[in-house]
């Protein structure tokens, strides 16, 4: 319904679509900045900073295309609006992800795959089977990752009631943190995003193998392998966490 309502107005479609492109545009456009006065970002060249922005850029485009209206869902639970969701035959979490659903977020997904095109075009990689398989699968299981997050996020509200900018904080805040190295931030943080919030699989481990790289933390090179399982464990567990908001879920009466 909000597809066919979208394309009604083609012109305005287009030009939304463009300007989420172009938002996200400046993004990259503030790394080229910082490369017309250095020649490296911690140890990484331009082409390397742009084959992880545009794997992250990718990964998250697709998670937020599919699950970016799950942080109006504070706003549901705050004032008993999800009571509406809660009597129809249809899961909650499949009618909350196509609530306002924006096809406009394509531009993001669009503009992620040229920055990605441009780092494979400049890159001199070693390309192997395993590398050229690795690819789709980092971006499909870092998808899944972030919507694990989305998901998680949207959960939390339930308690907090309206919190999506602590949602944001791990989604759009996570998508940012993966398009720089990993060298330039603390030893700490890339624990953190290793071992407790997962986002280091959906980017910068599988990516680091493909350019041929040490993976972080002194890990072996076969954990780059692992982000499928990964995204398959995130997802479970947000199912879990999900389903455990919903039950706690108290209408406000109204």
């Amino acid at each position: 319904m909000w597809t066919r309502s979208t394309m009604a107005y083609r012109a305005s479609f287009a030009m939304m679509a463009f300007g989420n492109f172009a938002a996200t545009a400046f993004d990259f456009v503030a790394i080229l900045m910082m490369f017309s006065h250095i020649e490296s970002l911690g140890g990484f060249s331009l082409s390397e900073v742009a084959f992880l922005y545009g794997t992250a850029g990718t990964a998250f485009g697709l998670a937020e295309l599919v699950l970016g209206s799950m942080n109006r869902l504070g706003g549901r639970v705050r004032d008993g609006t999800l009571d509406t969701l809660l009597v129809r035959p249809v899961p909650v979490l499949a009618q909350v992800a196509a609530d306002k659903f924006a096809l406009r977020r394509l531009g993001r997904v669009l503009q992620g795959l040229l920055v990605l095109g441009y780092g494979l075009a400049t890159l001199d990689l070693d390309w192997t089977v395993a590398r050229v398989l690795l690819l789709p699968t980092m971006i499909v299981s870092g998808a899944a990752i972030f919507c694990a997050v989305f998901v998680v996020g949207g959960a939390f509200q339930f308690w907090a009631q309206d919190a999506s900018e602590v949602q944001n904080a791990f989604t759009y805040g996570g998508n940012t943190l993966l398009q720089y190295p990993p060298s330039v931030f603390g030893r700490e943080l890339v624990r953190g995003v290793t071992f407790v919030v997962p986002l280091a699989f959906a980017n910068w481990i599988p990516a680091l193998y493909i350019m041929g790289r040490e993976v972080p933390l002194g890990l072996p090179q076969e954990v780059a392998f692992l982000p499928p399982v990964v995204a398959a464990v995130c997802c479970a567990l947000a199912g879990l966490v999900w389903r455990t908001g919903l039950r706690a879920y108290r209408s406000t009466g109204s």
